[in-house]
């Protein structure tokens, strides 16, 4: 074993260093960018702009108060509006041509509502001779148009999805979000109407039914039925024409859904009140239409919240390259747009900085963090002529890249469309209510003429009533709230529970066990370096700490970060000189004179050139099989110890996969780290080889998925956020990226994997509750369908009946069942 001298040679203080903080986020800054004197030092570019913006704006005090938390910082017919989309400039700005003459654009449209109206939208081919396709994105209702200049014009397409509702704009930058936030406007202005008329109308009402009871002057009674007709047709013409516009557009089309027979029974009673208002006689029903508009708009409100919330996936992953890059031209460099680069540029990426494009190194070698697309926890070295990817972390040293790929042609621009496609599908639990609706309103009409039909012997008069008393008792407000209002009561009480869930279809893909993946780094593990074995004498770890000092990589920091905690009986060393940092895993330097290295296997062999014991090699292998990487500490050009570092398993991981396999899961690893790394970890935690799937990039994490038809994905990071969103359901842990809760229906607040079996007994009860409540509502429709045949009904009682299944469907969704899980030592109380 070598020994060792701790001497004091100050050559100059040029080439000594100790640690050194950053000015802005407190990090330990690289020995290369240390300044002199006494000015400010910054681990990266971003750090540095970010302190002269807050000091030139007199922000200072922002870092007193940061530093006191706890963590650190065709047609010729007029096309009218719509003349201009065929001028020349418009369609080379928003629309590009495609083989065999076709051209192509984006529309951002209005009024998309259900599945229905992107059934509608996607027969534009068939209403529009020359349009060739239309691919509707539900979630950010927009319409992908596909058509032949030649035999039809643009602005006829625009003015025909116009006619069906649907007005059709340009999608420009930034306008989606606009539209979003005036159509979030529009739902809460008709919601506030909605709720102020319900509210008058329940009051009115009280005031007739007390009045029918204890007497009421006739012009008094009079006035109160007029004013409950006035405040019920403004509830009805204004907030309620939603519903009788959508059920017009269901007919003209012929495609019914729930929205034709919640109009009719709208509509119905709305005009036969209306009737008996103005003469005087009979009952009016604006009481209760007022408050089911008002329930069925918090219901369509929801179901908007949740669509906007699932765009919001495709805004985060755009935001992941840089703004600006800069761009050798002339042999200089200049500052530049990220957007305006081309293909066959070369750019400049400093130390610290993301890289803009896909290109291939021209000049420099560096360390580049690549978990953003792969997930593996270590930095990777890379030399001229290897390939980087645009998103990805520049560690080490600046580069020269010449850009082979930009924008959406990027390998991270092409986990953007995955996430587009796949946030694009339709919800099944609303095609099946859906499905539902349009075999109501067919069933229900028949049986309203039958009604006529059958007590026509009576009188007309009397056959339309109890065929009007059938139309209101059998509106299927309760089929439509149903789903809603059990999905927000459950969405709130996970919320409760720390797990954020994003629509009501997930709970519907979680009720029965088949197979989910689940990510590595982050997920099974804690997502954080840390040093768990040391072989050697404990005196050699102050020198490590001393060189570790002087680089930023995550191996590095958890190094340092277990020598700070030790007691040593050495004394600190003094002088740092002459560190380098070595792209092939590795750093040297000398300490008070003593040449240290540490790094990996191939470091110590090639570049320090020393020979590795056989004690510390068979250490080594100990290391790898508990999914650990080993770091060699060479002293004096002789190994002296051996250092394990890795990312820990979760303490819940073992139990949690069991509980997992016990209800009749199939659980699997979909990760990007190296497949011995994930074959240790599948073994420890008891997961078959035939479900483990190592070094595997984000596309093909999508294939993998493909393959696997309905397949959870529980993850935590950007690279798994194309597999988040193509999932059946994508699940992010807590700790991940912000990416990735954006792409993923499901969050977990809370850390560990415990959560996960409280939304899995979660989902499954909250799906029992809306089946009940179906069963409810259908039980309630059939018997007062039947009632109202037989004459048992008058539309007095079907106005007193209306709200009845309604209310049951709202008692039946905040019962205690509804998301509920058991209190057991697995499922701990939330913190």
């Amino acid at each position: 074993m070598a020994s060792i001298e701790f001497s004091a040679k100050l050559n100059s203080k040029s080439q000594a260093t100790e640690a050194v903080a950053c000015a802005h986020c407190q990090a330990i800054v690289p020995l290369g960018l240390v300044a002199e004197g006494d000015l400010p030092s910054f681990c990266c570019n971003g750090c540095q702009m970010a302190w002269q913006l807050i000091h030139s704006n007199g922000l200072d005090a922002y870092y007193n108060m940061s530093r006191t938390g706890s963590t650190p910082l065709g047609s010729q017919r007029d096309t009218g509006p719509y003349a201009d989309f065929d001028l020349p400039e418009f369609q080379e700005k928003f629309a590009k041509p495609l083989p065999g003459g076709r051209w192509s654009i984006s529309l951002a449209l209005q009024g998309i509502n259900c599945v229905a109206c992107v059934w509608l939208i996607e027969k534009l081919p068939q209403l529009v001779p020359g349009v060739i396709a239309a691919t509707v994105n539900w979630t950010t209702a927009t319409v992908q148009v596909e058509w032949l200049p030649e035999r039809v014009a643009l602005s006829q397409i625009a003015k025909t999805l116009s006619q069906l509702g649907y007005a059709a704009h340009p999608l420009r930058q930034g306008e989606q979000t606009q539209r979003a936030i005036a159509e979030n406007r529009r739902h809460l202005v008709r919601l506030g109407v909605a709720g102020a008329a319900a509210g008058n109308n329940m009051l009115i009402g009280l005031a007739l039914y007390l009045g029918w009871f204890a007497g009421m002057d006739s012009a008094v009674e009079t006035l109160m039925r007029y004013a409950s007709c006035l405040v019920g047709m403004v509830s009805m013409l204004w907030p309620g024409a939603v519903f009788f516009r959508s059920a017009w557009s269901a007919i003209i089309t012929r495609t019914p859904h729930m929205d034709l027979p919640i109009a009719l029974g709208l509509g119905v009673g709305s005009l036969s009140g209306l009737w008996n208002t103005v003469v005087g006689a009979g009952e009016i029903y604006f009481d209760s239409l007022s408050v089911l508009v008002f329930l069925l708009l918090v219901g369509r409100y929801i179901q908007f919240r949740q669509q906007q919330r699932s765009a919001d996936a495709v805004d985060m992953l755009y935001r992941l390259t840089p703004r600006h890059a800069r761009k050798w031209i002339n042999g200089q460099i200049v500052e530049t747009h990220a957007d305006l680069l081309q293909q066959g540029d070369t750019v400049e990426v400093l130390a610290g900085e993301l890289i803009p494009v896909d290109g291939t190194i021209l000049a420099g070698e560096s360390l580049v963090d690549e978990a953003l697309l792969t997930g593996e926890s270590q930095p990777v070295s890379k030399q001229i002529g290897e390939t980087v990817a645009a998103g990805t972390l520049n560690v080490h040293a600046s580069l020269r890249i010449h850009a082979t790929a930009i924008g959406r042609e990027t390998r991270i621009g092409q986990i953007v469309q995955l996430v587009e496609r796949s946030a694009a599908e339709k919800p099944e639990i609303v095609e099946w209510a859906n499905r539902i609706g349009a075999w109501f309103v067919v069933i229900v009409m028949v049986l309203a003429l039958g009604t006529v039909a059958l007590w026509a012997h009576h009188g007309w008069t009397h056959a339309i009533n109890q065929a009007v008393a059938l139309l209101i008792v059998a509106c299927p407000c309760a089929l439509a709230l149903a789903t809603p209002l059990a999905i927000s009561v459950a969405l709130g009480r996970a919320a409760d529970r720390k797990i954020l869930i994003k629509g009501g279809d997930v709970l519907q893909r979680l009720q029965r066990p088949h197979l989910i993946w689940l990510d590595k780094t982050g997920t099974l593990t804690q997502g954080k370096i840390e040093c768990h074995d040391w072989y050697g004498d404990t005196r050699y770890r102050v020198l490590v700490a001393a060189i570790e000092r002087n680089s930023a990589h995550p191996v590095a920091v958890a190094l340092s970060r277990l020598t700070k905690e030790q007691d040593l009986s050495l004394p600190s060393p003094k002088l740092v000189l002459n560190v380098k940092q070595s792209p092939l895993g590795g750093i040297a330097g000398d300490v008070d004179g003593v040449p240290v290295a540490i790094g990996n296997e191939s470091f110590i062999r090639e570049e320090v050139r020393t020979e590795i014991g056989d004690e510390y090699l068979d250490f080594a292998q100990q290391l790898v099989a508990k999914a650990h990487s080993p770091v060699f500490v060479a002293v004096d050009r002789n190994v002296v110890a051996v250092a394990g570092v890795g990312d820990a398993l979760r303490a819940d991981a073992l139990s949690a996969v069991q509980r997992l396999q016990q209800q009749g899961w199939q659980v699997g690893i979909l990760s990007g780290d190296h497949p011995k790394v994930v074959a240790n970890v599948a073994k420890q935690l008891g997961i078959s080889p035939e479900l483990v799937r190592g070094g595997v990039m984000p596309e093909e994490k999508v294939a993998v998925l493909k393959a696997s038809k309905d397949a959870v994905m529980v993850g935590d990071g950007v690279n798994d956020s194309a597999a988040l969103a193509f999932a059946s359901v994508g699940i992010a842990v807590h700790g991940g990226s912000e990416t990735s809760l954006q792409a993923a229906p499901v969050y977990l607040g809370r850390p560990g994997l415990q959560p996960i079996l409280e939304l899995l007994e979660g989902s499954r009860r909250t799906l029992s509750t809306i089946r009940w409540s179906f069963v409810a509502s259908l039980t309630y429709n059939i018997i007062a369908v039947c009632l109202a045949m037989a004459g048992g009904i008058n539309p007095l009682v079907a106005a007193a009946l209306m709200p009845i299944s309604s209310l049951t469907v709202v008692l039946m969704s905040i019962a205690p069942g509804n998301f509920s899980v058991r209190t057991s030592d697995s499922f701990p109380s939330p913190n």
